[in-house]
């Protein structure tokens, strides 16, 4: 459960009670009770029939539909005693409005359930409200598609140590490490320069756990999401075999009437690993006003608060969005590489793509553009034919990003399905450059060179210095390898990689042994991961310190800054880890013989069939042009055996296509 933690009670005991001067403007909403209009969150919307096509025909909040939104969640934070700040985006990513009620909290603290814990980002409480509004918002719409709405309590279930939080002796979540994805420093996001623009845009906490957000969604298709902040807790649900009442969760689910998701599509009728997923512990009984009957919001407009100018993010002005899919949105259909393939790539202000397939950087042996181009139209062609995951209807197609890239790093081409989910942009780059990394001779020497992660305790006070060598020293320890990461001599999927970042190996294996790149049971939290946090910490906490205008803006590379004692001096940049890394499934590097050139990223489905695109992808270029091939066999991860426990290299799942019956699809390859 969301622990309700005495900064919950002290901030709610200095909340102005709200019901008493917003008489007359929310329209008999408080004084308690139960409403009897249905936000149609626990009852049904209407499924469409939307699977990505419905965006061809182009839907967009209006600015009207930011304002309605804002006003339903402010009459519901009234009629409770509450005040909120309260964020809309849309689906790629742009910020539309952020609104702080009078008495919110303006700042918030990261902390885990339970008993304090210290390290990573645990216990700081200088981030602005505003950001973790925001961060909550993007997470919500960046997870949903047409095929599926999840929820940041969603989130929440994917991301932990146990699959289903709660239930011990059970793997890590199947998105494991998602949570730092989106990050403010990656250079491959986009960023606010004064208006909407092309996305996908940063999130400035990356992806939310804590349950307060919902996708909004527009004749079935997902036009962006709202996020809640109330308790002045930034959070996650520890335990989902209770039933929250989460006051950021009821008043989302008071923003989103209106907007609600086909209920065909929400997380809770998407099963994995047999494990329903969560999509929301609050109902539409729980509301104490009636959304429908919410006021106007130039009636609330600087009277229950006040629209706020959030640094690198928003102006303090209402916008409509973009509608996905097309050029304006940064995302629309590829009309020159990928023919007949109802391909999607990324684009810029001018309409021109960013990523169109190249030849890479790292020298002779490099991958061509033809390598890379046939690389990206097999495993797009893998995912049309694969079956789906976590997408309604069951036999939809696979909806996946794809990434490729060399050995320095350098993104070498980016294509998309239709209706793929936005994060799995970034994602698909961190898992590609993540695999091409651990697979190179060069991983140690970067590591080592990188200044330590200069953890705060709660403010701007350093709690302690963690060195990056650390994780060399125990990867080498772990794996019995003296020249692991710097001999290139195993090459390293994302699966591989990500078996060593859990708190417990085997993964589920309550009581064993740390993984060499994760914090140890009892000192990890999904906001204390290990190697992928501390690589990224002091940029997460520069931007913190920008949008406090203490600090220059962080830059588009995650790694090589040292803490803010220093003054955020960049030094030691990993190249190859520009956006940070990723620790669950979908990656695989990519070899000319011995020679690594490169490794190929996919995410937006289930992480069995990101494994599988990735690695027949691969396959099937080569068979297709020759002159390079996946990993051979004796080099893969999974000869190793530390602790006596195999590693996995790759995972693909039974009977995968739409269109054969065919078993076994990666065996021999």
């Amino acid at each position: 459960m969301k622990v309700r933690s005495s900064i919950r009670t002290l901030h709610q005991s200095a909340t102005l009670s709200l019901c008493g001067l917003a008489t007359g403007l929310l329209l008999g909403a408080c004084g308690g009770g139960t409403v009897s209009v249905d936000p149609g969150t626990d009852s049904t919307v209407p499924d469409t029939g939307c699977n990505g096509h419905c965006a061809d025909n182009p839907e967009a909040l209006t600015m009207g539909d930011v304002g309605a939104v804002i006003t339903q969640a402010v009459a519901e934070a009234g009629a409770r005693s509450s005040a909120a700040t309260i964020a809309v985006v849309d689906r790629s990513g742009n910020v539309l409005a952020v609104f702080r009620m009078n008495a919110a909290a303006t700042s918030i603290t990261i902390a885990s359930p339970g008993a304090p814990r210290d390290g990573g980002l645990e216990g700081v409480n200088i981030v602005p409200d505003t950001l973790a509004a925001i961060s909550k918002a993007v997470t919500a719409a960046y997870l949903s598609t047409e095929g599926n709405a999840f929820t940041t309590r969603t989130a929440s279930q994917i991301v932990q140590e146990h699959f289903s939080p709660g239930d011990h002796l059970q793997p890590s979540g199947p998105l494991f490490g998602v949570q730092f994805s989106q990050l403010p420093c990656s250079d491959l996001l986009t960023r606010f320069s004064g208006s909407v623009s092309v996305g996908p845009h940063r999130s400035p906490l990356g992806l939310s756990a804590d349950p307060g957000a919902f996708p909004l969604y527009k004749s079935g298709t997902p036009v962006g999401a709202i996020g809640v902040i109330s308790d002045a807790l930034y959070s996650f649900d520890d335990d989902i075999n209770d039933i929250d009442a989460d006051s950021d969760e009821v008043i989302a689910l008071a923003g989103a009437y209106g907007f609600a998701a086909p209920e065909a599509r929400r997380a809770n009728r998407i099963a994995l690993d047999g494990r329903s997923l969560r999509f929301s512990d609050a109902k539409s009984s729980d509301l104490m006003a009636d959304p429908g009957a919410a006021p106007t919001f130039a009636s609330i407009d600087s009277v229950l608060g006040t629209l706020q100018s959030v640094p690198g993010y928003v102006n303090a002005s209402i916008s409509g969005g973009t509608a996905f899919g097309q050029a304006a949105s940064g995302i629309r259909p590829d009309t020159l590489d990928f023919p007949g393939a109802d391909a999607f790539v990324l684009v810029d202000g001018a309409n021109l793509e960013r990523f169109r397939p190249r030849p890479g950087t790292d020298g002779p042996g490099a991958l061509t553009r033809a390598d890379v181009t046939a690389i990206l139209s097999q495993a797009l062609a893998i995912a049309n034919r694969a079956r789906g995951q976590i997408r309604q209807p069951v036999e939809s197609p696979a909806r996946v990003s794809i990434s490729v890239v060399d050995t320095n790093g350098v993104i070498l081409g980016i294509v998309r399905s239709r209706d793929a989910p936005v994060f799995g942009i970034d994602v698909a780059v961190q898992k590609a450059r993540t695999a091409a990394f651990y697979s190179s001779a060069a991983a140690a020497a970067a590591l080592n060179a990188l200044p330590p992660a200069t953890y705060l305790d709660g403010g701007l006070v350093v709690l302690r210095k963690e060195p990056l060598s650390q994780y060399v020293t125990a990867a080498r320890d772990f794996l019995g390898l003296p020249g692991a990461l710097a001999d290139g001599a195993i090459a390293f999927s994302d699966r591989a990689g990500g078996n060593l970042s859990r708190p417990w190996f085997p993964d589920g294996v309550d009581g064993s042994v740390p993984g060499p790149f994760s914090k140890p049971a009892g000192k990890w939290s999904p906001f204390a991961t290990g190697l992928q946090l501390d690589l990224s910490y002091n940029a997460i906490v520069q931007h913190v310190g920008f949008v406090l205008a203490q600090a220059a803006d962080v830059p588009m590379n995650c790694t090589g800054i040292d803490g803010f004692d220093t003054g955020f001096v960049q030094s030691g940049v990993i190249s190859q880890l520009a956006n940070g890394m990723q620790i669950f499934p979908g990656s695989v590097p990519i070899y000319r013989g011995a020679q690594l050139v490169g490794a190929i990223g996919v995410s937006g489905d289930g992480v069995d069939q990101d494994d599988m695109i990735a690695f027949l992808a691969v396959d099937a270029a080569a068979a297709e042009i020759g002159g390079f091939n996946n990993a051979e066999p004796a080099m893969r991860a999974d000869t190793l055996v530390p602790q006596g426990t195999r590693l996995r290299y790759v995972n693909c799942p039974i009977a995968p296509f739409l269109d054969s019956d065919e078993q076994r699809v990666c065996d021999g390859k």
